[in-house]
C-alpha cells in the first residue's frame, strides 16, 4: 500500500511538473533557442556560400548586428519595461520567427536564381538582395535580443518568486538548453546542408520558425495565465499613480479647491510633464531615443552590480571560445573538422558541469562567494592557453608582421614579402570545414611537428568552461535580485551592449593581428582582459563581503550570507 502510494505520489509530482509554469518556459526557451541556434550557424554559411567562399559579407553582417546592438540596447530595454509583459512577449516573438522565415525565402530565391539576377542591371540586383538579407537578419536579431531580455531577464524572476534557490535552478536549466542546443542545432541544419542543399537548408528552417512561433506563441500566452505576478509590472504602477495624481488635480480646480503651497508647485510640475508627454514638439520626439539612450547607460553606471556587469562584460573580449577564429587557427595546427567537433562536445559537456556546479557552490557558499571562485577556477585553466604560446609546436613569431606585408604592397616595393595566412582566409576555411563534419568528409591538413601547443591551448578553453558559465550565471542572478523591477528591461539592454562593445574590440583585436603567428599575442591579450574583468568582480565582491569573502561558510549561518535583493552597497 505505501509503494503504490510513492509511486502515485513520484507520478503526480512528474505530472505536477510537466504541466507548470517551469516546465512551459523551458520548453518554449528550447524551441526558440533551437531555431536561433541553427540561423546564427547558416546564415554566416550562407553568406560565405553567396559571395564566393569570402567572408565579406559575413563580416559586415556581424558589424551591423554588433553595431545595432550596442546603439539599440537601451532603447530596447526601455521599451520591454514600459509595455506589457505578454505584449512585448508575443511583439518579439512574431518580429523575430516572421523575419527569420522572410530572410529564408528570400535566401531560397537567391540561391535558385542566383545566375539571372547577377547579370540583371549589373549585379546591382543581387547586391540589394544581400543589403535586404543583412537587413532583415538583423532585425530579427533585435527582436530575438527584446525577447531574451523579456524570458530569461523577466519572467523567470517572476515565475520563480522569491525562491532564490528555485531562481537559481531555473537560471541553470536555462543555460544547460542553451549548451545542448549549442551543439546539436548546427549539426542537424549542418547534416540538411551537407546531405541536401542550401536551398533545402533554408527552406527547413523557414518551416521550423513557422512550426516554431505558432507554439511558443501558445506557450507564452499559457504561462502568463498560469502566473498572475506577470500581469502586474511596476513601471506600470508608477504610470497608473502618475495619471491618477493629474486626475485629482483636475478634479481639485474644478470644484475651486485651493491645494496646498507646496503640493501646488508639485502639481504645476506633474501637470506641465504630463502636457509635455500629452503634446510633444517635434525636437521632443526626435530627441527621445537619445534622452533614453543616456539615461540607460546612467541608470547602469548607478547600479550597485555595475562592477560585476563591467566584470562579465570583459570576458567577452577574448578569442578564446569555439569562434571562427579559433577554429580557423585550429586548422593551421592539423586539427581536422572531426576532431572539432569533438572538442565542441567536451566544451559543451564542461559547460553543463558549470552550471550544475553552479547550483551546488552557491547553497553551499552564496552567490557572491560562487562568482569568484568561478572567476579564480577560469583564470587557473587560462594559465594552460598562456603556456601554449611558448610551447613546442606553437606558430608564435611576432617578427612575421602583417602590416609589413600590407605597406610593401601599397607602396609597390617588388620585393614585398609573400603574403602570409591571415585568420580571415582561415576563418573563411572554418566555416568550410564545419559542413564537413556533418558530411564525415576527408580533409588534409597540414603537418605539425608537434601538437603539444595546440592540445594545451583547448585544453585551457574547454577546462575554463567550468568557471566561464558558474560565473555567467552568477553575475546573471545578481542582475535579476538587485535591479529594481521597473529598470529590468534597460539595465540587461546596456548590459547587452556593453558585452557587443568587447565582442566588437576582439574582432578588431584580430583585424589588426591577423596572422596565425601572432595568435599567440591575442591569447596572451585575452587572458589580460579575462583577469582585469576578475578583478573588477574581486572589487565588487569585497565592498559587499569584506573579509568574510574569503570564509566558504554554509547559507544557513546568516551572518556570512549574501546581502539580500537591493540591499548591496552602492
Amino acid at each position: 500500500m505505501e509503494k503504490a502510494t510513492s509511486k502515485k505520489s513520484c507520478c503526480d509530482s512528474f505530472g505536477d511538473f510537466f504541466k507548470s509554469s517551469k516546465f512551459l518556459i523551458y520548453l518554449g526557451h528550447a524551441l526558440s533557442t533551437w531555431g536561433d541556434r541553427m540561423w546564427n550557424f547558416a546564415v554566416a554559411v550562407f553568406l560565405v556560400e553567396l559571395y564566393g567562399n569570402s567572408l565579406l559579407l559575413t563580416a559586415v553582417y556581424g558589424l551591423v548586428v554588433a553595431g545595432s546592438v550596442l546603439l539599440l540596447g537601451a532603447i530596447i530595454g526601455d521599451w520591454v519595461d514600459k509595455n506589457p509583459r505578454l505584449r512585448v512577449a508575443q511583439t518579439s516573438l512574431v518580429v523575430q520567427n516572421s523575419a527569420v522565415i522572410l530572410c529564408g525565402i528570400l535566401l531560397m530565391v537567391v540561391f535558385q536564381y542566383k545566375e539571372q539576377l547577377t547579370s540583371l542591371y549589373n549585379g546591382w540586383l543581387l547586391t540589394l538582395c544581400y543589403i535586404f538579407v543583412i537587413t532583415i537578419a538583423n532585425i530579427a536579431n533585435l527582436a530575438s535580443t527584446a525577447m531574451s531580455i523579456t524570458i530569461q531577464r523577466d519572467w523567470v524572476v517572476v515565475v520563480a518568486g522569491e525562491d532564490r534557490s528555485g531562481l537559481a535552478d531555473m537560471n541553470a536549466t536555462v543555460r544547460i538548453i542553451d549548451q545542448l542546443t549549442n551543439i546539436l542545432a548546427p549539426m542537424l541544419v549542418g547534416q540538411i546542408m551537407a546531405f541536401g542543399s542550401h536551398f533545402m537548408g533554408c527552406g527547413f528552417i523557414s518551416g521550423w520558425n513557422l512550426f516554431s512561433m505558432c507554439l511558443e506563441y501558445f506557450i507564452l500566452w499559457k504561462v502568463y495565465q498560469m502566473t498572475p505576478a506577470l500581469a502586474i509590472k511596476a513601471g506600470q504602477k508608477e504610470i497608473v499613480d502618475q495619471e491618477m495624481k493629474q486626475l485629482n488635480v483636475q478634479k481639485e480646480l474644478e470644484n475651486g479647491e485651493v491645494p496646498a503651497e507646496g503640493s501646488q508647485l508639485m502639481n504645476e510640475a506633474v501637470m506641465a510633464k504630463s502636457n509635455i508627454e500629452k503634446n510633444p514638439s517635434c525636437c521632443y520626439q526626435i530627441t527621445e531615443p537619445l534622452r533614453t539612450l543616456r539615461s540607460g547607460w546612467v541608470a547602469y553606471y548607478n547600479q550597485s552590480i555595475f562592477l560585476a556587469g563591467m566584470a562579465l562584460a570583459f570576458l567577452y573580449m577574448t578569442v578564446l571560445g569555439f569562434d571562427c577564429i579559433t577554429t580557423g587557427y585550429a586548422y593551421t595546427q592539423g586539427l581536422n573538422g572531426s576532431i572539432l567537433s569533438l572538442l565542441m562536445g567536451a566544451s559543451a559537456v564542461s559547460g553543463i558541469a558549470g552550471t550544475v556546479a553552479f547550483t551546488w557552490v552557491r547553497k553551499k557558499c552564496g552567490l557572491i562567494r560562487t562568482g569568484f571562485m568561478a572567476g579564480m577556477v577560469q583564470l587557473s585553466c587560462l594559465m594552460l592557453c598562456v603556456a601554449s604560446v611558448f610551447a613546442p609546436g606553437s606558430p608564435f613569431d611576432l617578427s612575421v608582421s602583417p602590416l609589413q606585408s600590407m605597406i610593401s604592397q601599397l607602396l609597390g616595393d617588388s620585393t614585398a614579402l609573400p603574403e602570409a595566412p591571415t585568420m580571415t582566409s582561415l576563418a573563411t576555411t572554418a566555416a568550410q570545414g564545419m559542413l564537413n563534419i556533418s558530411s564525415m568528409e576527408t580533409e588534409e591538413v597540414p603537418y605539425i611537428e608537434s601538437y603539444l601547443s595546440v592540445s594545451l591551448l583547448f585544453a585551457g578553453v574547454i577546462a575554463a568552461r567550468v568557471g566561464l558559465w558558474s560565473f555567467d550565471l552568477t553575475v546573471t542572478q545578481l542582475i535579476q535580485e538587485n535591479v529594481a523591477e521597473a529598470e529590468r528591461g534597460v539595465i540587461n539592454g546596456v548590459q547587452n551592449s556593453m558585452n557587443y562593445l568587447l565582442d566588437l574590440l576582439h574582432f578588431i583585436m584580430v583585424i589588426l593581428a591577423p596572422n596565425p603567428e601572432a595568435f599567440g599575442l591575442l591569447v596572451i591579450l585575452s587572458v589580460s582582459f579575462v583577469a582585469m574583468g576578475h578583478m573588477m568582480y574581486f572589487r565588487f565582491a569585497f565592498k559587499n563581503l569584506g573579509s568574510r569573502l574569503f570564509l566558504c561558510c554554509s547559507p544557513e549561518k546568516k551572518t556570512d550570507t549574501d546581502p539580500p535583493s537591493h540591499a548591496l552597497s552602492v
